[in-house]
């Protein structure tokens, strides 16, 4: 409960499932001039659902996306009941994942009812700024809506950084002297990063309609559009931040690639240079065993001898050269 005018408000925790809904039905109806009311719901059943709607006035379509959750991002107006469904978000280093739920929020002329899903819930630190910010309460009802959305996009910069982090831990080892393939390290991290982008990168129009308005919309209050406007720039500049990184992620993928390449050509000649080395005491080797009864320097007291020193002058030639040519 809130007091536009004094900035007061209070909390009611309504955990008891038999009587939860009843209490806050009853308190709706009891709303004096100035207040309004903010009603949050986590993961709520369709029965608490319907009833909270029939009061509110929401759509048989609102509660249906309200229920199930897993909405895109946007932005709808049910007559006088502004409707903005939005992705909550969150980056686990432990993971390296992006974990994310939904939450949608329904501003009314005198009332907000919040639905989440997930573990995620900005609403517990959204209701704590506006109880420690009286002025913001004035705005009424979207108050709290910029509230969640300046809680949303924070949590959104935060992973950003958090993100970014771990990408440049993942640069330094792809280009660092240990030959470890961290390709799927790297796709594990795309994958992520293009799950936030999904639920960043439709969320920007959806703010900047905010901002606009609806033609004739009677609620719309152009005071409180500074906040609406700054929320709107944090979220472009993470917008753009999840672009770069999903670049920067196909840039070090490529640079990953290109470096298992170069290891595998490095195998190679390392390959190549050692059989070139012992290819020649080989054919040697293959030739004086032939076992002919009349060869060259069978009969000759130093032919063994000889023929083990150019074996051994030849591979060491080799060895030099490809020492020399970075081959070894």
């Amino acid at each position: 409960m809130y007091d536009q005018v004094s900035g007061w408000s209070k909390h009611m925790e309504c955990e008891m499932p038999d009587d939860a809904c009843q209490s806050v039905l009853k308190r709706l109806r009891g709303l004096g001039e100035g207040e309004f009311a903010w009603v949050r719901l986590a993961g709520p059943s369709e029965s608490e659902l319907v009833e909270l709607a029939e009061e509110l006035g929401l759509h048989p379509l609102a509660v249906e996306d309200a229920l199930h959750g897993r909405q895109r991002p946007k932005r709808e107006r049910f007559g006088d009941i502004l409707a903005v469904a939005l992705k909550t978000l969150r980056y686990v280093e432990e993971e390296s994942a992006v974990e994310t739920g939904d939450i949608m929020i329904f501003v009314g002329p005198r009332s907000v009812l919040t639905v989440t899903h997930g573990t995620i819930d900005p609403c517990t630190e959204a209701a704590r700024r506006l109880d420690s910010d009286a002025d913001m309460l004035r705005h009424g009802p979207r108050a709290v809506l910029h509230a969640v959305l300046d809680v949303v996009v924070d949590a959104y910069s935060d992973a950003a950084r958090r993100v970014r982090a771990t990408l440049n831990r993942l640069e330094d080892e792809v280009f660092s002297t240990t030959r470890v393939d961290h390709t799927e390290n790297i796709y594990s991290l795309k994958r992520e990063v293009r799950e936030f982008r999904d639920a960043v990168q439709p969320f920007v129009p959806v703010v900047q309609g905010l901002l606009s308005g609806d033609p004739g919309e009677k609620d719309h209050q152009p005071k409180i559009a500074p906040y609406i406007r700054d929320v709107a720039d944090h979220l472009h500049r993470t917008d753009t931040e999840v672009r770069t990184l999903d670049e920067l992620l196909d840039s070090v993928l490529g640079a990953q690639q290109a470096r298992v390449g170069t290891w595998q050509n490095d195998d190679m000649r390392r390959i190549s240079a050692w059989a070139a080395i012992f290819a020649i005491p080989t054919m040697v080797a293959g030739v004086y065993g032939m076992n002919f009864e009349h060869m060259p320097e069978l009969g000759w007291t130093y032919g063994y001898p000889l023929a083990v020193v150019l074996m051994a002058l030849a591979a060491g030639a080799l060895y030099r050269a490809f020492r020399h040519n970075g081959w070894l």
